[in-house]
């Protein structure tokens, strides 16, 4: 259950919309409030404009749907498949203006005017967008050449095309991570080498507070802490992927886990008691007074994984048994066995 459905609402769609359906509600509102519309409304724009960034990334979805707007404005711990990180990545909070609101206006329609050509009805008015930068008007391509230059009469700063920002590249870093520290959310701190301006290699601390639950192939994004990029003034994006550590007794699957005990052929038909150790460092006993079959498991409901998005809940251990079988019997065997089976 989502803490709070504010967002969902400015864009007109549930909690559990599905990212085509998100897009829609974001193309219908902003044509509608884009402050260059009759209908037009800037705070509402931007309002809108932030509450798609936020929902159309899935790592800033779910800390919203978790925590609220504030903590998805903050970044928080980042995660999701294959969306970028935090709103302020790792630092503090980002806080969303109209510019970051054109901006993404004019990445989602492809930069050109959704609004109709010059001379229609449904043209620009060519009202000011209030935190476009140098103060002056911002065009999406309504009129013909973009009306690059100033106006006539020294309008001033004049019209322009917008433009979207550039997009550093991304390069992503494995991260081995073992099952107790995804268990317990635990920080890890480390120093990465990247390249300066001057091309020299510098030592920069990355922390991440992992979450509980977290999952291999989470992605946790940080901007501008990569290598230098001479070509755009920037530095590039570091991408850090979960990979599980392989575990000596443990197999996760999904939030459950799976462990194998051995059984000799004994005990799979006279029953056993054993214990093993769980993911959280308890004994769990463990008997059977009763013969055990090849394919038979037995599942314990709450002793797997956290679920990311509700730590406090587990999935489940489930045990399967590998049993001993005899590779050849002798008579006398043989004989016991036909007499009681």
């Amino acid at each position: 259950m989502v803490k709070d459905t504010k967002l969902y609402d400015l864009l007109n769609v549930s909690p559990t919309a599905n990212e085509q359906e998100i897009k829609k509600g974001y193309r219908k509102a902003a044509l509608k409030y884009h402050p260059d519309k009759p209908t037009g409304d800037t705070e509402k724009f931007k309002e809108i404009s932030e509450a798609f960034e936020i929902l159309s990334d899935p790592q800033k979805r779910e800390i919203y749907d978790q925590f609220g707007l504030e903590a998805a404005r903050q970044g928080g711990p980042t995660f999701g498949a294959g969306g970028a990180g935090g709103a302020g990545g790792f630092g503090g909070a980002h806080r969303f203006s109209n510019e970051d609101a054109f901006n993404i206006f004019s990445q989602f329609f492809g930069g050109s005017s959704p609004f109709g050509s010059a001379g229609d009805d449904s043209t620009f008015s060519f009202q000011s967008f209030g935190g476009a930068p140098g103060g002056g008007f911002t065009s999406f391509g309504g009129m013909p050449g973009g009306m690059g230059g100033g106006m006539p009469g020294g309008m001033p700063g004049g019209f322009r095309s917008a433009s979207p920002p550039v997009q550093e590249e991304t390069v992503q870093v494995n991260l081995p991570v073992s099952l107790e520290d995804l268990f317990i959310g635990k920080k890890k701190s480390f120093k990465v080498g990247v390249k300066d301006q001057r091309g020299v290699q510098e030592k920069k601390q990355i922390d991440i507070q992992l979450k509980p639950g977290w999952k291999a192939g989470t992605k946790i994004t940080y901007k501008n802490y990569g290598d230098y990029n001479p070509q755009t003034g920037g530095r590039k994006t570091l991408q850090f992927v979960i990979q599980e550590k392989p575990h000596p007794v443990f197999k996760r699957n999904g939030d459950d886990l799976e462990c194998v005990i051995p059984l000799t052929f004994k005990e799979s038909l006279l029953g056993f008691s054993k214990t093993i150790q769980t993911i959280d460092g308890r004994t769990l006993p463990i008997s059977r007074s009763s013969p055990v079959q090849p394919t038979e498991t037995s599942r314990y409901p709450g002793q797997g994984m956290p679920l990311s998005k509700n730590p406090s809940q587990r999935g489940d251990l489930i045990v399967r048994y590998k049993i001993d079988y005899p590779i050849s019997l002798n008579d006398v065997q043989k004989n016991v066995i036909a007499q009681n089976f």
